[in-house]
């Protein structure tokens, strides 16, 4: 059980940092943030909302406990990436660089089935 604790750390810590990396040029505002998403097609006002979202997800996959609410911060999260991709995708069509997003949503599944292996092995215990 403590390997798999340790993967699961290891995991959700690499997915947070790339979330919260990702995260803070929207909550503040950023003038590439806002390019970046206003080249999708999507308002300013948006991109604050999505980066502070991002940012709670992110805490609620840290803290321990509160297994409902990781819940929801893990689909949120999903929702994000999976819409980020996609309207890349759409705008732009498919590049190979967004196969990068690939790595990030399997981060994202193994912090989610690590996060699941653990919570079955505490009810045993």
């Amino acid at each position: 059980m403590r390997k798999v604790k340790t993967i699961y750390w290891i995991v959700t810590i690499l997915f947070s940092a790339f979330m919260v990396f990702s995260a803070i040029p929207d909550a503040l505002s950023k003038p590439e943030a806002l390019s970046f998403v206003g080249n999708l097609g999507y308002p300013a006002y948006f991109v604050p909302f999505i980066g502070v979202a991002k940012l709670l997800g992110v805490i609620a996959i840290l803290i321990p406990g509160f297994p409902r609410i990781k819940e929801w911060a893990y689909a949120g999260l999903f929702f994000d990436l999976f819409g980020a991709t996609y309207s890349l995708i759409a705008v732009n069509g498919f590049q190979p660089g967004m196969l990068f997003m690939v790595i990030i949503i399997g981060f994202l599944f193994g912090s989610y089935f690590l996060f699941h292996k653990l919570q079955r092995g505490l009810q045993t215990v």
